[in-house]
């Protein structure tokens, strides 16, 4: 069975509740703490499909997190910026992505709340 990964804030309590169902499940878990580990662009074009696999009409906007301080300094909320924009805002600020997200390879969900990993444990 392929591993699931986890992109992973260890400091997000709904990261670590996403780790322990996780690890319950008994599947292998590759766990990347991304803002140690940033995606790249074409890491997060990837990643937007798998959502978007799982979610056809998946937006963009859904990956960014816009409670923090950089969305609110980089005026992320304007209607007007493209998808290309707004994944290399995420590439340059990993802290903007939204947590945990989970991916099978084909397909990705954001476990927020973590009883989201079902679509994907099967």
């Amino acid at each position: 069975m392929t591993p699931l990964h986890l992109l992973h804030n260890p400091r997000c309590s709904k990261s670590r509740e996403a780790l322990a169902l996780l690890e319950h499940s008994g599947r292998q878990v590759e766990v990347t703490d991304y803002q140690k580990t940033p995606l790249d662009l074409p890491a997060l074009q990837a990643l937007l499909s798998q959502l978007r696999a799982a979610e056809p009409g998946f937006n963009t906007r859904e990956l960014l997190r816009s409670g923090e301080e950089e969305y609110q300094s980089l005026n992320l909320a304007r209607p007007e910026l493209s998808e290309a924009e707004l994944l290399a805002a995420l590439a340059a600020h990993p802290k903007l992505l939204q947590r945990p997200i989970v991916s099978d390879g084909q397909r990705a969900v954001i476990a927020r709340p973590p009883e989201r990993l079902k679509a994907l444990l099967g």
